[in-house]
């Protein structure tokens, strides 16, 4: 059987991580400003995030949600605490797609309405309501188009007042953050303007916070950064430094009632206990404060090379825009310096999204070889 072709592969197998570095077959070196996705929150293979999980597996790897399951309660209280959302109530799952699908469903069933706003640029996920809010039509098959989604322009207040004015929307769907569209942050007073057209028209305002949350713009969310809270925020990738979880953060005049959502392996012990690592190490390493210091350096830094077009982002989620397709200078970083960076669906821009705990020492060597790197491609 072979594999199904879908990712097209750079030709290094890694073997072993440690914070920030990871290791290939061969022996090599690498410096992981990448993260997979954003998902290595607080490192490679940390020795308390390694300890939870295998301690948890010799006790009990799952069960399920039939059955009380001390390990969410104590997860819930802990994210309440750090995240500044102790009020708030948890569903867990397994993905960022996933908590977008349900995010999508509580909106729906708390506001009785069917119609999302979206914005140009998103990222949302690949499953059938996620992908259908997702801005790339490459990604949808024909059974995923629909009629009950409105793509909005970045940042375009007054559309978003005149179609929320309407009151056919359940929800408006904004990452803290977009990722996967280049790293473009939404204005403060646009997220605050959407707070408050939603309270006046009974919609949700949804934060898609997969990539942005968990520390990564210096804040917990990135939205944070704008004084708002959302009704419904969706997170993922960072939540277990590898580990397959995701989850859902409802407000409190959202109310439940059974059978209204549900999963298989969401919440299990050992995602339990993957989750419960990171936040513990999030805060015992003040990961949150490394990550605006090191991505405030960063961001400096890097704005003062003229070969970039421009330089965006909070905290260690940054996106370096160029005049001309990335795709050169990220492979001569990978293969000839021996240093991680992503890609994004804006081919001229690159992604840094490193591990919460890099280094200023670390920031440097990866200056260097991008001033390196240009200096050749512009000699």
């Amino acid at each position: 059987m072979n594999l199904f072709d879908v990712y097209p592969l750079y030709d290094i197998t890694p073997v072993r991580g440690e914070g920030a570095r990871i290791w290939d077959d061969a022996g090599n070196q690498y410096l992981d400003l990448y993260g997979g996705h954003a998902v290595i929150s607080i490192g490679h293979s940390h020795p308390h995030y390694v300890s939870r999980i295998s301690g948890q597996l010799g006790k009990l790897g799952f069960y399920s949600n039939a059955v009380k399951n001390p390990l969410q309660v104590e997860l819930a209280e802990k994210l309440g605490e750090l995240s500044g959302y102790p009020d708030y109530q948890l569903f867990l799952c397994s993905t960022g797609a996933e908590a977008t699908e349900n995010a999508l469903k509580l909106a729906s069933f708390h506001t009785r309405r069917r119609k999302v706003i979206f914005l140009e640029r998103s990222f949302h996920g690949r499953t059938s309501s996620a992908v259908a809010i997702t801005d790339n039509p490459k990604i949808q098959a024909p059974i995923n188009p629909t009629d009950h989604v409105t793509r909005l322009r970045f940042n375009d207040l007054n559309e978003l007042e005149n179609l929320l004015d309407t009151e056919q929307y359940c929800a408006v769907v904004i990452e803290g953050i977009q990722g996967v569209g280049g790293i473009h942050v939404p204005n403060p007073e646009f997220l605050r303007s959407a707070r408050r057209l939603c309270d006046r028209t009974g919609t949700c305002l949804i934060l898609d916070e997969v990539q942005s949350g968990y520390g990564r713009s210096g804040k917990f969310f990135a939205h944070q950064h704008a004084g708002i809270q959302a009704d419904i925020i969706t997170m993922a990738k960072g939540m277990g430094n590898g580990f397959p979880i995701g989850g859902v953060l409802i407000a409190p005049h959202i109310k439940p009632w059974h059978g209204m959502l549900g999963t298989t392996f969401g919440g299990n012990h050992l995602a339990c206990a993957a989750g419960l690592a990171v936040l513990e190490v999030l805060e015992q390493e003040s990961l949150l404060e490394n990550a605006e210091r090191v991505g405030d350096y960063l961001l400096n830094k890097l704005r003062t090379m003229p070969q970039f077009k421009e330089v965006r982002g909070l905290g260690l989620m940054i996106g370096v825009e160029l005049e001309e397709a990335s795709a050169a200078l990220r492979k001569e970083l990978i293969f000839n310096h021996k240093i991680f960076v992503g890609s994004s669906s804006d081919a001229n821009t690159f992604r840094l999204l490193p591990p919460l705990g890099l280094t200023i020492a670390q920031a440097d060597q990866f200056l260097e070889a991008l001033e390196a790197v240009l200096e050749k491609q512009h000699a």
